[in-house]
């Protein structure tokens, strides 16, 4: 999908298409969370503090976000894939591969069927969308990503190196800007130049598994089948504050509110996480993460917060404002599959209170129930005087 949140809101507000842009909430310490593309030929992109928009293009018009209506034009979109064929790969909210190998016979040529879905789309729900066409995930990929905006680009089998090969190594999936730095410093600046080294000369620079990949990639070489399974990779949630913290207590309440939201999501999707991470970005914008990976995997909040807790303590800030903090539950398994109980009875007794809090949230609102210690934590987080 083309700019696809950005997209969404400019169908309800049909005046600002043509004009810059950007979706974000409108105070002090948002980020610009999608940008039309006449916002993006200004140099706006998404992740940029919505303060750098402005200045880039003072007249920028801000919409506020909707995520409920990006879920739902999604699943729309993703129902239209699935009447031309079974094997869909959902990759995020607004991008998925489509094997279209077995729906020849009945819609046509892989253009043609392209041609189809990107007319299906616009009629049924009035966003545009890019389609690239290609042997290969890889390839399919990036002739998407080229042919936008709304473009359809099909790159034949026969043809793909010629495709491929004159693009720059910051087109291959894995080279972002430390690699691509390193491939600068050996003299190599397209996909031609990476496909005509030695493998071993790339091994030596990046290592076995990222020079091999990124040496097949240069070839076209992507075996990988389009999957219909999705596996949840991560459960996340982060909060950026509308001013800068350095308090303890506040970072840990905030800790404690993500915990346990994360905790809730693991056990909707009946998962569990042994790997929990922290985020944790600075107000000069660096960032730091730091992570854990658990004797048994959890899906309590309470443990969850420990650890992150923990993480925040070690990682001795020395008192260095803090603009976001973010907690990350990785490694998932299916909840059940760990037959110990490393975490004892206490955690048990949590999680059987959580999962009460489950229910309640989901029938009075996820707001109508928290820990006391949450408050008590809000509490003390006033009486001294640090925004809230």
């Amino acid at each position: 999908m083309d700019a696809f949140f950005a997209s969404v809101e400019v169908l309800d507000r049909p005046e600002v298409a043509g004009k810059p842009a950007v979706v974000a909430h409108d105070s002090p310490r948002s980020v610009v969370t999608s940008a039309t593309y006449e916002a993006r030929a200004l140099g706006i992109r998404s992740a940029m503090p919505l303060v750098t928009a402005k200045r880039l293009c003072p007249d920028v018009i801000v919409l506020e976000p909707h995520f409920e209506k990006y879920r739902a034009y999604s699943k729309k979109v993703m129902s239209i894939f699935y009447d031309f064929t079974p094997v869909v790969e959902q990759l995020s909210i607004d991008e998925a591969f489509l094997d279209v190998s077995g729906a020849q016979k009945i819609f046509g040529t892989p253009e043609q069927i392209a041609q189809q879905i990107k007319d299906r789309v616009r009629d049924e729900t009035g966003l545009p969308c890019s389609v690239g066409v290609a042997s290969t995930k890889f390839v399919a990929k990036l002739a998407s990503t080229k042919s936008k905006p709304n473009g359809l680009l099909v790159i034949p089998e026969e043809e793909t190196l010629a495709f491929l090969h004159p693009l720059p190594i910051e087109a291959i999936w894995g080279v972002g800007k430390k690699t691509a730095e390193v491939l600068h410093k050996r003299g190599l600046h397209t996909v031609a130049d990476i496909a005509q080294s030695p493998p071993a000369s790339l091994i030596s620079a990046l290592g076995q598994a990222a020079g091999t990949h990124l040496y097949e990639l240069s070839w076209a070489r992507d075996p990988r089948p389009v999957s219909t399974q999705r596996a949840e990779k991560s459960i996340g949630k982060e909060h950026t504050f509308n001013e800068d913290v350095t308090d303890a207590v506040k970072l840990k309440a905030t800790l404690l509110f993500q915990a346990d939201h994360v905790g809730a999501q693991l056990r909707k999707a009946q998962l569990e996480a042994r790997t929990i991470g922290l985020k944790v970005t600075f107000s000069d914008f660096e960032s730091l993460t730091r992570s854990r990976t658990l004797p048994e995997a959890t899906s309590v909040g309470r443990e969850i917060h420990k650890v992150v807790c923990e993480l925040l303590d070690e990682l001795k800030t020395g008192g260095r404002a803090i603009r976001l903090i973010g907690v990350r539950a990785a490694s998932l398994v299916d909840a059940g599959t760990q037959q110990l109980s490393l975490w004892g009875d206490e955690a048990d007794a949590w999680k059987e209170a959580e999962i009460v809090m489950d229910q309640v949230g989901e029938k009075f609102g996820p707001d109508s129930v928290r820990p006391a210690s949450f408050l008590r934590k809000i509490e003390r987080t006033r009486e001294s005087g640090t925004p809230g």
